[in-house]
This record gives structure tokens, C-alpha cells and sequence, in this order.
């Protein structure tokens, strides 16, 4: 038998949406708004839910502090209040659209949970867009 449980967090991030091989009219194309050469922030919301069996020990499929420590530990304190383009490496050279932070923070989670269980990772932009990644 498999349980999903989940644990909710939130960051606050800045971000520019471009792509440096491109010039400033492509990109505005492209990425309208979110192309500002200033930047502009979001109050990311952020599910994670691991899958997996009940630990007939403890009960838990995961504890709950362990992934509360993981998120911030991984996500929290590297993401908030920062410039994703600036301030975090995977997004020096990756665009930092909602589904590469996604894809981002699932992969800096993934080796720390068991393998013997899922892993999913929801992403809110907005109250209205978000994206969901699962490996």
C-alpha cells in the first residue's frame, strides 16, 4: 500500500525570463513582461509530496521534519528573497521559468529522499499558474 504525503512551503524570488542568444526583440516577443532587464519577483508557492509504503515501525511513508528540514535546507534558504538568474548556479546558464525551478528543485531534492519512493514537486507562480514535475 502507497501514501502520498505532502508538505507545503513558499519563497519569494525575482527572476528575468530571456535567453542571451537572442536580441532584445525576440525576446520581447517571446517572453513580453517577463523579459524586464530589471527583473520581477513572485511569491512562489511550493507543494512536495512523496509516494511510497508505510514504515511499519514508525508509520511515517517519510517523517514530516525530515522533508520540512529538506525543503528548507534545499529550496528556502538558496531561493528566497533572491535573483534566481543571479544568485542561484543551476540558473546562470538555465532560464528560471516555472517549469526549470520546478525541474531544479526536484532534482536537488530527489537524492535525498528514498528511492523506494516518489517524488512530485508542484510549483505556483501565481495563485492561477503553476506546473507539476515528477521525475
Amino acid at each position: 500500500m502507497n501514501v502520498k504525503v505532502s508538505r507545503k512551503a513558499h519563497f519569494n524570488a525575482a527572476h528575468r525570463l530571456y535567453r542571451k542568444d537572442w536580441d532584445d526583440a525576440r525576446n520581447q516577443t517571446v517572453f513580453g513582461k517577463c523579459n524586464n532587464p530589471m527583473f520581477h519577483g513572485h511569491n512562489y508557492e511550493l507543494i512536495v509530496s512523496v509516494t511510497g509504503p508505510i514504515d511499519p515501525e514508525t508509520g511515517f511513508v517519510i517523517d514530516m521534519k525530515v522533508l520540512k528540514d529538506l525543503i528548507r535546507d534545499y529550496v528556502e534558504e538558496p531561493f528566497d528573497h533572491k535573483n534566481l538568474n543571479e544568485e542561484v548556479e543551476e540558473f546562470r546558464t538555465l532560464n528560471p521559468t516555472a517549469e526549470n525551478i520546478a525541474v531544479v528543485i526536484w532534482n536537488r531534492l530527489r537524492p535525498h529522499i528514498d528511492q523506494a519512493c516518489s517524488l512530485e514537486v508542484q510549483l505556483f507562480e501565481t495563485p492561477r499558474n503553476f506546473v507539476t514535475y515528477n521525475g
